[in-house]
């Protein structure tokens, strides 16, 4: 049934070309379309999956594919459609014996098309081994003028191995890394070093997939070349020749896209690994005499694990075994008898590739001796060494300082680092922006009358309401630290936005109080002499200055104006928005 449906497409021609718009990212301009094909629409073969999945079943993917070719090359020429086109080729058909490799040239030459117009986009159905055959068909259709693009970067076969092989003029980027990049690190990391990949081999990137403006604006920012995706235009058998005018908009609007942040601790992705130090093993057959000599032969060795068959059984601390055997008769008793009657059977035992914070979740869990005692460190179940409880506070603590420079681990909003990277993409690209410093005014008193659990509370609220009220495609927000938090504003309406958090924080902080505090608008506390003195209800205070391309030359100096803006605000009584209006301050050395 099937294979009929395909020989009466195949004798009628009933295929649709259309084509997707190709955009220039920097100019808003369209560079090309991307050729397309549908089968029937009342047909199963209508999607080109479907179409070539029963051509390959029935040996006619080479007729299939030709005919695909001929149709979409005669309907770009008819349209007249400006730019190149990006055509469709499967690298299995150029490694056919006796391929037709100049079949498309001779017949772009009867429509009119130079063969510099284009570009043999690669696309992989199945896996590509003859990369020798593969790469003399590549410079055979280059020696006829064509480029050469390679299609689903990261997803195919054998794609990153294609670029290496071909080097081809064009690569395109699959959807799977380019659709919620705005919101990944790891997939902005992926085309991040494609990007820096191509710029050292001189090939053009192109993003497939673009489905949402910030999606189109990170790219941007990230210097992919072209994009194409549903967000810029769909396929279609009559495209337009012009940019829509919201994307055109867009990309030509002076700004830079809002990178996604790590969680507080995904920057230092340790493991227990690196805590490792090779200790000494008994075995369990070995006398409490043999290991009291080795812990006599090493004063620095406080534990000697019990392996068996390379297997972890069980650990024997110093001060225990010392202690047995400084017990009157003891040494006599249990001196021969093997070491495993003294030994802790039950050993807290983790694999080389368990994080630090789920093996400090497990210490804490865990009996306390472990802390002391140690853990010993497998991989694959095999012994290898040990770790201590002192060794991986060290680490922790080392983490959680080096975590909080680049994301707050109470609100897991960016810290001073993704800030910094931020303010100097924002002058590095001669964008006007405007910095706001917030802070909370009588916050300690609350802090010592209410406790640092309330604290926290009214940290992180400040945290989600600024968050709230920012728009997170133009807008970053950063916590400092305590309860200082800096909001970078590109959004054209951020002096309203200011006020809206103002009005949402003064509403919502009265509940972290108690109805009396909260109805009297204050509280009683004692002040550093002991004196009762009356505080006040915390309020917000937002400082903002306007950058200017030009007028701040760091970072540096943005940070210390909008903490001078900060400063004057906190002057006003009650939840109040400063702005600084005078220009040049950031200009002295």
């Amino acid at each position: 049934m099937l294979l009929s449906r395909l020989n009466e497409i195949l004798t009628q021609r009933q295929l649709t070309a259309l084509f997707q718009p190709i955009i220039d990212m920097r100019r808003g301009a369209i560079v090309g379309y991307e050729g397309l094909i549908r089968g029937p629409s009342d047909s199963p073969l209508h999607s080109p999956m479907n179409l070539f999945k029963v051509a390959r079943a029935n040996n006619l993917s080479v007729e299939v594919e030709h005919m695909c070719r001929r149709i979409v090359l005669e309907r770009f020429a008819e349209l007249g459609l400006p730019g190149k086109l990006f055509l469709n080729v499967s690298p299995e058909m150029l490694l056919l014996p006796h391929a037709r490799h100049g079949e498309t040239l001779s017949y772009i030459d009867e429509l009119g098309i130079n063969p510099d117009k284009v570009i043999i986009e690669l696309t992989e159905n199945q896996p590509t081994y003859d990369y020798d055959l593969l790469r003399e068909a590549v410079m055979h259709y280059r020696g006829m003028g064509f480029e050469i693009a390679i299609d689903d970067l990261g997803e195919g076969f054998s794609s990153l191995r294609l670029w290496s092989e071909l080097r081809p003029e064009y690569v395109k980027i699959d959807m799977h890394f380019v659709q919620g990049i705005n919101q990944d690190p790891v997939k902005l990391q992926f085309v991040r070093s494609i990007q820096e990949i191509a710029q050292e081999s001189g090939s053009i990137t192109i993003a497939e997939g673009i489905e949402t403006q910030a999606e189109l604006l990170l790219l941007r920012d990230l210097g992919i070349a072209y994009g194409q995706g549903y967000h810029i235009a769909r396929p279609n058998p009559h495209p337009g020749a012009e940019v829509p005018n919201e994307v055109a908009s867009a990309l030509h609007r002076n700004g830079v896209a809002v990178y996604p942040h790590k969680g507080a601790f995904e920057y230092n992705v340790v493991t227990a690994a690196k805590l490792l130090r090779p200790i000494p093993t008994a075995s369990p057959e070995m006398t409490n005499t043999e290991v009291y000599e080795m812990f006599n032969a090493a004063s620095d060795l406080q534990t000697v694990p019990v392996v068996q068959n390379g297997v972890p059984v069980g650990l024997i601390m110093r001060a225990n075994l010392i202690d047995r055997f400084a017990r009157l008769f003891s040494r006599d008793v249990y001196g021969k008898k093997p070491c495993a009657t003294f030994m802790d059977p039950y050993p807290l035992i983790v694999d080389r590739n368990t994080s630090l914070q789920e093996l400090s979740r497990m210490m804490v869990e865990a009996d306390h001796h472990h802390l002391s005692n140690g853990f010993i460190i497998t991989d694959e179940g095999r012994y290898i060494g040990m770790g201590t409880g002192q060794d991986l506070m060290r680490e922790i603590t080392q983490m959680q300082i080096n975590a909080a420079r680049y994301a707050n681990p109470l609100t897991l909003l960016p810290g001073n680092v993704p800030i910094n990277e931020h303010i100097d993409r924002l002058l590095q690209n001669g964008v006007r922006f405007y910095a706001c410093y917030a802070d909370l005014d009588h916050f300690k008193p609350f802090n010592d009358v209410y406790g640092y659990r309330k604290g926290d509370d009214v940290i992180q609220l400040t945290g989600r309401i600024l968050a709230d009220h920012c728009d997170p495609n133009r807008d970053f927000i950063g916590h400092i630290g305590g309860d200082d938090f800096i909001i970078l504003f590109q959004s054209e309406d951020w002096e309203e936005r200011c006020r809206r958090m103002l009005e949402s924080f003064g509403i919502a902080v009265g509940d972290h109080y108690s109805p009396t505090d909260r109805d009297r608008g204050g509280y009683v506390g004692e002040d550093r002499r002991g004196h009762k003195v009356f505080h006040p209800l915390i309020s917000l205070s937002l400082g903002v200055v306007r950058v200017e391309p030009g007028n701040f030359l760091s970072h540096h100096r943005i940070a210390a104006a909008a903490a001078d803006a900060k400063k004057q605000a906190k002057k006003i009584p009650g939840n109040a928005l400063f702005i600084e209006r005078r220009q040049g301050l950031g200009l002295e050395a």
